[in-house]
């Protein structure tokens, strides 16, 4: 599976390379800003988009026990590729996003006690920057999702409308 999304990041890396990217780093010595749970409510719904030759699928929760949680899936040829799990969780001041990958079996990528966390860098009205995860409200029906593909060093776009 990995090496699956290995060539479909490669196979966008020219789509990609010459746009401005849409993730911010959050280099050492940063602090998160200061946010609220609240200001991400509008990511709240279900959405679906394409991605990587099938159809991706997300639904967030809205904002309840300071944390909005996440359910993604990526069903491939009419079978679930992989999902992930995952929350944004008010930390203090702030925002992080943390998350979890699973196979279409539901074995677990990351070790037992391990998430792949995303702090916040910024914060608009529309847009929550993560550390190479960025949120963005197109409008009320539709979000894009700008993941930086690190391995790669290339930035994968999400579409995504309302379902």
């Amino acid at each position: 599976m990995k090496a699956f999304i290995a060539f479909v990041c490669s196979f966008f890396m020219f789509i990609t390379y010459a746009q401005e990217a849409k993730t911010l780093s959050f280099k050492e010595g940063m602090q998160s800003p200061a946010a609220s749970i609240e200001a991400a409510g509008w990511l709240a719904g279900h959405w679906r988009g394409g991605a990587f030759g099938g159809i991706a699928e997300e639904l967030w929760s809205p904002p309840l026990g300071e944390s909005m949680m996440f359910a993604f899936k990526l069903v491939v040829e009419g079978k679930v590729s992989f999902y992930e799990l995952g929350a944004i969780i008010q930390t203090g001041e702030t925002l992080v996003l943390k998350l979890k990958h699973f196979h279409g079996d539901l074995r677990g990528w990351e070790e037992k006690d391990e998430t792949v966390d995303f702090p916040l860098v910024k914060i608009t009205n529309n847009t929550l920057y993560f550390d190479g995860f960025t949120i963005e409200r197109v409008n009320d029906e539709e979000i894009n999702i700008h993941v930086l593909m690190k391995e790669q060093g290339t930035e994968i776009t999400f579409h995504y409308k309302k379902v």
